[in-house]
């Protein structure tokens, strides 16, 4: 392709830490350059206690650990997600509830929560789609009301907040993802937030495979020991060595991605006006990291329509998640509570367009002309 959907950020430094690291001979975990990402993440998010962990899936089975999650119990979360949010708590025995989405932002819609819990609820699962933030306010009331915990899904998120609040530091607990899709990246690797100091001490054991080994090397105890469940939760010291020169950069990282996210934006409001296209929405108290840009047209085949013609132009375009709701898994695992309004259709409208660091003028111009070009062609078949 011309024109790539993705391209994961790649400044230099890395491979210099990376070679430091190897020559050292230690490329396990915890070491000199996870300490340092540990402490940028904590500068950036104000969190209690942060982990690195092998991935936001890593951080989102974690959460459902700390949970204590028991077979039967319900989680409520937005359909129009990925996999890893529900199949954490799906390995516990939960079963997943499904509430419908704002059509706007894709996020959760907070207003219909409360309807759809039971006495069997025991958490929420917002996710942030794109870097836009849920209504956490509401959120976090409906959770407070009825004894509920919040574990934020804020793998798109690093970077962005709400209401001055950094995403992923808001909730009992909250899951990053440096997948080399997201903003900030090392190929895998993930980050668990904990807000509640009540899960701080047992987090470590159950990413240390359930044993207190960090008590050990603090000098707590004498030798470590299987002390709970867990798991290799580990994430890796060259992954690391990677990562923590992004960190260092993340604001002008989040910055780059805002101007050429501005840019489409820009370029593609007249293909709003004229009823060819939805543009992102990005609601009062929300600041954005330009995770993603997306369009969203009339329905399906048009969306299909466009990702191919793009494609003949050397353009990669894609589509999202597929409602989890309307999966094999999603049918066994979890139930929709109330009308599926919006999820489905929405999902079927949305196209993501390419966005990375680095994306030059020329390719986003290129990606926007290709759009003008389609809609010159097939516009008034559309409109019918």
């Amino acid at each position: 392709m011309a024109v790539l959907f993705c391209k994961s950020t790649f400044l230099g430094q890395e491979l210099n830490n990376m070679y430091e690291l190897v020559s050292r001979h230690n490329i396990s975990s915890d070491g000199k350059f996870s300490r340092k990402c540990v402490d940028l993440l904590k500068q950036n998010t104000n969190s209690e206690r942060v982990l690195l962990v092998s991935s936001c899936t890593a951080a989102l089975e974690m959460s459902a650990i700390l949970l204590n999650i028991q077979p039967g119990d319900e989680i409520i979360m937005p359909s129009f997600t990925f996999v890893s949010t529900a199949n954490a708590f799906v390995l516990r025995g939960a079963k997943i509830v499904f509430v419908d989405i704002h059509p706007n932002t894709m996020n959760i819609n907070e207003n219909l929560i409360e309807e759809a819990i039971t006495n069997k609820t025991k958490a929420i699962v917002p996710v942030h789609y794109g870097g836009v933030s849920c209504e956490m306010d509401k959120i976090l009331e409906i959770a407070k009301k009825h004894n509920l915990f919040v574990i934020e899904d804020a793998a798109q998120c690093i970077g962005a907040k709400y209401k001055g609040k950094v995403l992923g530091a808001i909730g009992d607990i909250g899951c990053y993802s440096f997948h080399e899709t997201k903003n900030i990246s090392c190929g895998e690797g993930g980050a668990i937030f904990i807000q509640n100091e009540t899960f701080i001490e047992r987090a470590e054991i159950i990413r240390e495979k359930g044993t207190n080994r960090q008590k050990f090397f603090k000098g707590e105890v004498d030798k470590y020991t299987w002390v709970d469940i867990g798991s290799s939760y580990l994430f890796g010291e060259l992954q690391a060595a990677y990562l923590v020169c992004q960190l260092e950069n993340i604001e002008q990282i989040t910055q780059r991605r805002k101007i050429s996210w501005d840019i489409y934006y820009k370029k593609l409001e007249p293909f709003a006006a004229n009823g060819f296209i939805d543009l992102p929405v990005v609601p009062d108290g929300c600041e954005h990291n330009a995770h993603c840009f997306y369009i969203k047209v009339k329905n399906i085949r048009v969306r299909q329509k466009i990702i191919s013609y793009l494609r003949d132009n050397e353009i990669s375009a894609v589509f999202h998640y597929v409602p989890l709701h309307s999966s094999p898994m999603g049918k066994i695992c979890g139930r929709f509570s109330g009308e599926d309004k919006y999820t489905t259709i929405e999902s079927e409208r949305l196209l993501r367009l390419p966005l990375f660091d680095g994306i030059s003028l020329d390719d986003i111009n290129s990606v926007v002309e290709k759009i003008r070009d389609y809609f010159e062609i097939y516009g008034k078949k559309i409109l019918i």
